[in-house]
């Protein structure tokens, strides 16, 4: 029997109908931008696995740092303990987040990232004898899949079973060239209208949403209408973090800063799952009371893993290289050149780049669903080429490890051209 007939023997897969979804590849090893599966096919990498492995698979760097960690302490309780991996992951996480990010909290992946920055935006006020239970956030976001994640998300079919059970959300439109104006009114009305807390955002890209983009400076004053009404911020950094968006945080092109960031996928290199949500000393200080009620009840059984910590410190070292730095620059111009190439295709709708994200919106002859035929039939061409690509509908994005070959993106390229041409 195959790993991938055994496979479906056993597993449930995410996102998956499994009545209708192809077996899934048994992948036996990966190497830089590339991966096997167990008959031996190579693929591309071009999504870096779900955009959590920037450095490439099986990297030496951060599996010698694990190993080093794995012999000297593997974990220990957060509670109570703390360890030096945990205290340089904030050390030198303090020297490149925004400078009035001043304390770090540990979880474990994205979704958990956002569900600690949630529940202390409402505790916050909660602290200060204030009702606020209601958060605001964009249409079509992506957050996570816990529960305030959950209601924070925009999107409709990965919630629909759970509405009615959600904390109050209400969202706006996104700031997308031409539409700034419409979404600045619609904070200002949800906010004269609702006992705002927080407002969470995906800076400058919507990822699940099929990376839709829109400017700093939209953000900035977004922040800044939240500012002038004592609403809590928080950046979703989970995908755009670590180099992504061209800079370190997508966060580093806005001129305003946020109360809170979410961090994760790339943290730790895709190794090691690992979160961590940052907070200006004001937000902490309505928890620091002699009252114990007033303290975040929050945690996880892997808080702070020394292991993770350690991958993350090597990953960071990583990012912050020359040869790392230089290579963001290289995709981004590979990326401007072939979106000028194909965004006056016939069969294009347009093109988008930001740093290493690239996003192109194929016509269609129907309303294209997120899961859609196009995107299946997208989807299995790129497959069979030996691309690992996901589309969204009629959006095909690549956001590629930053070791990836100029030969590589080529042929990433390459494949892309010939399915816009196929479907």
């Amino acid at each position: 029997m195959t790993l991938s007939e055994k496979d479906s023997q056993y597993l449930w897969h995410p996102y998956t109908q499994h009545k209708t979804a192809q077996t899934p590849i048994a992948i036996t090893r990966g190497e830089g931008a590339l991966l096997w599966d167990e008959n031996n096919k190579e693929y591309i990498d071009a999504i870096a696995s779900w955009w959590v492995n920037p450095f490439g698979h099986s990297n030496k760097i951060i599996a010698d740092a694990i190993y080093k960690q794995l012999t000297t302490l593997e974990h220990v309780l957060f509670g109570g303990f703390t360890h030096e991996p945990a205290i340089k992951v904030a050390e030198k996480l303090m020297e490149i987040l925004p400078a009035n990010q001043q304390k770090i909290f540990f979880s474990d992946n994205g979704s958990t990232a956002v569900e600690v920055a949630i529940k202390v935006a409402l505790q916050y006020f909660f602290n200060k004898n204030e009702k606020r239970t209601t958060i605001i956030a964009f249409e079509n976001a992506f957050h996570g899949d816990t529960f305030a994640a959950m209601a924070a998300s925009g999107i409709s079919f990965y919630t629909q079973a759970f509405q009615g059970m959600f904390i109050d959300v209400v969202r706006i439109p996104v700031p997308v060239k031409g539409q700034e104006e419409f979404s600045f009114k619609a904070l200002k009305t949800v906010i004269e209208s609702h006992n705002c807390a927080g407002f969470i955002f995906e800076p400058l890209v919507q990822g699940a949403a099929g990376m839709v983009m829109y400017e700093p400076e939209a953000l900035a004053t977004l922040i800044g209408i939240c500012k002038e009404n004592k609403v809590l911020t928080i950046a979703d950094e989970v995908m755009t973090g670590f180099g992504k968006t061209g800079k370190t945080f997508a966060m580093d092109y806005v001129a305003e800063e946020p109360d809170m960031m979410c961090l994760s996928k790339a943290l730790t290199g895709g190794t090691i799952p690992m979160a961590i949500t940052t907070f200006t000393q004001d937000v902490f200080d309505a928890f620091y009371d002699d009252d114990i009620n007033k303290a975040l009840f929050h945690g996880h059984t892997f808080t702070a893993n020394p292991t993770g910590c350690s991958a993350a410190l090597a990953s960071i070292d990583l990012l912050r290289t020359a040869e790392m730095q230089n290579n963001i620059q290289r995709i981004n111009v590979s990326h401007l050149i072939f979106q000028k190439k194909i965004e006056n295709h016939p069969k294009v709708i347009t093109a988008r780049t930001l740093g290493v994200i690239f996003a192109v919106e194929i016509k269609s002859d129907a309303e294209e669903s997120y899961y859609g035929s196009m995107r299946t039939k997208l989807y299995n061409f790129f497959i069979e080429k030996g691309v690992v690509l996901r589309p969204v509908g009629n959006i095909v994005y690549i956001l590629p490890p930053y070791i990836m070959t100029d030969e590589q993106l080529q042929k990433v390229y390459d494949t892309i051209e010939e399915a816009i041409e196929m479907v």
